[in-house]
Parts: structure tokens; sequence; C-alpha cells
């Protein structure tokens, strides 16, 4: 199995294709993305992510990666499509379908089919399998069929690629067992076989795991802030138990994955999921719950039309990706409120939302609260002084617990923090 095409060339598809071209594979990436495409065969990114560009160059170069809107004929079919809630909060798998589709004149009797995709439980039987029975090939003798999650984090997707354990869960044991050799090219971790279906749930396990700790961290936040806690403090020492890991509050939770993957469970056993369904409403929730403070703190400061600085756009920190941001939740929220607000991310270097600048002068010219919202580093860097300057009034709302307490309040900042009453 030598030349693989993968279709959807976002996030994971992009980096996974190039990690498979660097590993000897003659790679095609394929993507519906007319302008993706364009970009991408004139060796320019539409995402970022350290070290993307160096590695497209080098396997261009070498004539192991190409790209197009179609697919190709290939031994290996790699299907890495979004897979996002609708409004309704249920899975849309239309792009799940329409990607294996796509390769279904194309598949061969020994080709090995696989989905990356993050998605609900009987995905891969309940809407693949149909689909690729279109093909008129048996397929538990003739073709292979697998699901393989991604396990990485923007920012790291390499390095992860490589580290990581992965999970394989095939249709059958020769799928998982020709999948398994294929990442072993790469794959420095540990690979797991499973089946294809607990493949799946391992995955939104894993996320929906992280969002209710997020969500206990979150209410804790609250309850700290009415009964004088700092949470972060006493999340800190409770972490020091060996049994214990509690993650940390914020303004919402974004990201592809743990905002979306846990109502893949709810919809699919909604009168179980009563616990999971709770957290996630409860992150939902934490964007207007940030601007509720806000606006609080404008009250306690007899601001009669406050102008606030949001810092931060994207979901996580150091990336430029916004997919599910809560930031742009708390934008909503402001415009309801109609409070006055500009919006700032370092990381993102065009305009792509309303209200947004790109400097951080522009900003903070005239602004009287700072709200930061994405936990960047250079947000450590900047000199409180030089801000305060260029503000009306000087208070800053830290909801990710990132920038310099002392630092801000010598320079004359009220510092107020989520979830810290002793700060109020």
């Amino acid at each position: 199995m030598e030349k693989i095409c993968v279709i959807g060339l976002g996030y994971i598809g992009l980096p996974t294709s190039i990690m498979f071209a660097k590993h000897g594979f003659q790679v095609h990436g394929m993507d519906v993305n007319e302008t993706v495409i364009d970009k991408l065969q004139k060796q320019q990114l539409h995402i970022e992510e350290p070290g993307l560009q160096e590695a497209l160059d080098e396997v261009v170069a070498a004539g192991k990666l190409t790209f197009s809107t179609a697919p190709i004929e290939a031994d290996v079919f790699i299907i890495a499509v979004p897979s996002p809630i609708t409004k309704e909060k249920t899975a849309n798998l239309d792009y799940v379908r329409a990607g294996t589709e796509s390769i279904v004149p194309f598949v061969k009797n020994g080709n090995l089919v696989i989905l990356e995709s993050t998605v609900p439980p009987r995905t891969v039987e309940d809407v693949m399998m149909p689909v690729l029975e279109k093909t008129g090939l048996d397929l538990h003798e003739d073709i292979y069929i697998a699901h393989s999650p991604e396990r990485v984090i923007p920012g790291k997707i390499f390095q992860e690629l490589e580290e990581n354990d992965r999970i394989v869960g095939g249709i059958n044991q020769k799928s998982s067992e020709l999948t398994r050799k294929l990442y072993k090219s790469f794959v420095k971790g540990e690979i797991h076989l499973t089946d294809a279906t607990t493949a799946e749930m391992v995955k939104v396990i894993e996320n929906t795991y992280r969002d209710v700790n997020i969500a206990f961290a979150n209410e804790l936040a609250k309850i700290s802030e009415k009964i004088g806690v700092n949470a972060w403090e006493a999340i800190k020492l409770a972490n020091y138990h060996p049994r214990v890991n509690i993650h940390q509050p914020g303004p919402g939770v974004g990201g592809h994955c743990i905002a979306v993957d846990p109502w893949f469970l709810a919809e699919l056993q909604p009168t179980i999921a009563n616990m999971i369904t709770l957290a996630r409403n409860t992150n939902d929730d934490m964007p207007a719950y940030t601007v509720d403070r806000i606006a609080a703190i404008a009250e306690e400061h007899n601001l009669i039309r406050p102008k606030v600085a949001l810092l931060g756009l994207s979901f996580k920190g150091n990336v430029d990706d916004m997919r599910e941001s809560p930031s742009l939740t708390i934008m909503e929220h402001l415009n309801k409120k109609k409070i006055d607000y500009n919006v700032f991310d370092p990381y993102i270097k065009d305009i792509r939302v309303p209200n947004q600048v790109l400097t951080l002068d522009e900003v903070t010219k005239d602004a009287d609260i700072i709200v930061i919202l994405t936990d960047h580093k250079v947000f450590k860097t900047y000199e409180p002084s030089d801000i305060k300057q260029n503000m009306r009034a000087n208070i800053v709302f830290d909801t990710k617990n990132c920038i310099g307490e002392q630092a801000w309040r010598e320079a004359g900042f009220d510092y107020i923090r989520l979830g810290d009453a002793k700060n109020r």
C-alpha cells in the first residue's frame, strides 16, 4: 500500500497528508474547496500550524504530495472531513457521507478505507458502509474498512501525530491489522486495536471527559465567587492530591472536538446522558455568564457606557483556530446588551468578524475594561503601563488567569479574575 488519497485538507487532513508523504508514501490530497486547493497548489497555507509550511514545501518539492478537487485511484483512502453539530445539537454527517460517496468510483479490490473524523458511534457501520456497498465489492472480503480517530491539538499536531498512542478499529481483524501497519510508518506511540464502533466511542469519551471536567471547574468558579474563595488557588491545591485532576475554568469551551462531541452521545441516548447534557449546557452558558460579569464590573465602577477591549478570538492559546470559540458567543451577548467593544487577536492577521481590529493599540484605545478571553503567551509580555496610557479607565478582567496580577496592579489597573472572589 504505497499510494494514499486523503479526503479533506483541514486542520487534520493536511498535516496527515504531509506526514505520510514525509514517510515515503505517494499522497494525493483532495478538498471540495477550490480556494484551498488553489492555495495549496501554490504552496500557500490556509491554516496555521508550527512547521507546516516547511513540511509542505519539502514534500511538494520531493513530488510526494499533490492536490486537486477530486479523488484519484489509490491503495488507501483516508476521510478526514468535518463532523459538526446542527443548531438542534445533532450530528451533521453530510460531510462524512459526501466524502465516502466521492471515493466510490475509485475504490477497488484490496483497498483500505479509513475514517479519521470524530463521529458518533456506529457511523462507520450505519453511514459509511451502506455508501461503500455501491462499489459492488464485498465489504468483508474485498476491501478493508477502519476508524482511526485523530488525537492531536492545534499547535502540536506534528509532534502528537508521531508521539501519541493511536486507536484503530476495523470492521474485522484484517482491517485493523492493515490500518495499524499503515500508521506504524510514523507513529511512535502504541497502536491499540479494537472494533470500529468502540474506536468511535473512545474518541467521543475522551472529549466528553474533558468537557465534564471543565464544567465542574466552571461550577467551582461560580461557587467560589459567591463564598469568597479563589477557585484557581483551590483547584491548584486540590490537584496536589494524587488521584485528583481538575481542569481549569474559563469563559466557555471551544474547538472542533470538546464543544461538539459530547452532543453525539446525548443525541444517541438522550434519556441516559443526563450528566453529559448538563455539563455541555453548563459550558455553553459560560459566555453569557462572562458578559454578565462584564456588565456587573462596569456597574461597580460606575461606567455608564463602557467600552470593552476583548483580547483573544481563537478557542485556545497560541493558535489561530476560531472553531466554536466562546469569544464569538461572548460578542453576540455583548451585542444584545448593547455594550460597545472591539476585539483583537495577535494570531489572526486578517479581519474575520465585526468589531475586529488588528493591533493592540486599536483595541485598547479609549477602552474602560480589558477582557482576556484566550491564554495566548504573548499577552503575558504586554507592558500594562504602556497600555494604561491608551485607555479611558483602568480595569482588566482575566477569564483565563494568564497574565501577571501583580504587574497589572502595580501599573494602576483594577485586576479582576474569573472565579476569584478575593480580588472583587
